[in-house]
């Protein structure tokens, strides 16, 4: 069976000390040219899409608090503008940037992705993602929060706050998707002879009142090529899962073995069923920390390298798998039958681990028969084997 694959890329790769790797580019991470070479590779290798990681505070090893270090990198470029200055350097490669909604307008997002969509020629996505960190409310005024204790899971105060946070998601989700649809297909016109550029009776407003947000409508900007751009989530537990199964194309999960997946896939697909999404196709793609050489033996060797560099041993919210390519194409099979239909991978470091899992996993699943060997034409919902949506306010 066919497997999807995408990688999500974060500054020099996800391991602390990746930065000081002899091949890494710290002095070009805020750079176009990183961004876009690190892109054309992802291509190269042929995946399905690329994330770009986002957030509103400075990269912190505490929760909730900026912490003061000075050897790890620091700061990032924003997400949706980055993919949106690589997506005419690639022809084929998904462009899925982080979008922080907590603090932000969903009518803001919508033009953007909807923009990404037409520059990128029907590539975009979105991640959506929450935050309940103090400091970084801090930066707009707005609201608050308290301390929070994530490590807890009986603080029923703390997961209260983060329950209501996913819920205002599956809003701002809901109000982006109307705003896509708030243009027909067909309201562009475009006649220079009768010197009509727009159908206005085709420009919708959408209307939308809820506890979080009131918008109105229409967009500025025109319904994007794909109709809907692919929305996506990163989930570990079952607050964040009924985001994913009430509003997402792509559900990312952290399971740690074919068992956990299993039952994460199970957990999903009933919220889906309750959200009356049964019938959409919904992916859910596991999500894996790798370090990848020839030998397993080089491998484990260098992450020890990067731990020591670090001066702790890495750990992640997912999975930490440490091996060659083909050890890893054995791993995705077998958490493949689990029901997940793909992987996001992301690189301990950069270039070597985005490398070896373009030049090496990727011929490796090749060999095997369930990796594509050339990009179709289409947009990304075609690779991904989604329907191009009807537009809810078009007359039937």
């Amino acid at each position: 069976m066919p497997v999807h694959l995408a990688v999500a890329l974060d500054g020099a790769g996800w391991h602390p000390a990746a930065w000081r790797q002899p091949d890494a580019r710290p002095a070009e991470l805020f750079s176009a040219r990183y961004w876009a070479d690190v892109t054309i590779e992802a291509e190269r290798g042929l995946l399905d899409f690329i994330t770009f990681e986002d957030s509103l505070s400075l990269q912190s090893t505490r929760y909730g608090q900026p912490d003061e270090r000075t050897d790890q990198v620091r700061g990032r470029l924003d997400a949706v503008i980055t993919a949106a200055r690589v997506a005419p350097l690639t022809r084929h490669v998904g462009l899925v940037p982080t979008a922080v909604v907590t603090h932000t307008e969903p009518f803001h997002i919508s033009k953007a992705i909807a923009t990404l969509d037409y520059v990128s020629t029907g590539r975009a996505g979105v991640r959506i993602q929450v935050s309940a960190r103090p400091h970084e409310a801090g930066h707009f005024g707005r609201r608050s929060f308290p301390p929070l204790h994530i490590d807890d899971p009986d603080d029923p105060d703390t997961w209260h706050v983060i329950g209501e946070l996913f819920d205002e998601a599956a809003d701002y989700v809901e109000v982006v998707r109307r705003l896509w649809d708030s243009w027909e297909d067909d309201a562009e016109i475009r006649d220079v002879a009768t010197g009509r550029f727009v159908n206005r009776d085709k420009l919708h407003y959408i209307d939308f009142s809820g506890r979080w947000f009131a918008v109105k409508g229409p967009s500025i900007t025109p319904r994007p090529p794909q109709g809907q751009p692919v929305v996506s989530a990163l989930g570990h537990g079952s607050v964040a899962y009924r985001l994913i199964a009430q509003s997402a194309d792509i559900g990312y999960v952290t399971p740690r073995d074919p068992a956990q997946a299993r039952g994460v896939v199970e957990e999903i697909r009933a919220l889906q069923a309750t959200a009356g999404r049964a019938d959409d196709t919904l992916h859910l793609f596991g999500d894996l920390v790798v370090f990848l050489d020839e030998d397993p033996a080089r491998a484990a060797a260098r992450k020890a390298h990067l731990d020591e560099r670090a001066g702790l041993e890495y750990s992640s919210d997912a999975h930490v798998f440490v091996g060659s390519a083909d050890q890893l194409a054995d791993l995705l099979q077998d958490w493949q039958q689990a029901g997940l239909s793909g992987f996001r991978l992301r690189p301990g470091t950069i270039p070597h681990d985005l490398e070896a899992i373009t030049r090496r996993l990727v011929p490796q699943l090749q060999r095997r028969g369930v990796f594509r060997r050339t990009y179709e034409a289409g947009t990304l919902r075609d690779r991904l084997g989604l329907s191009r949506p009807a537009n809810r306010y078009a007359a039937a």
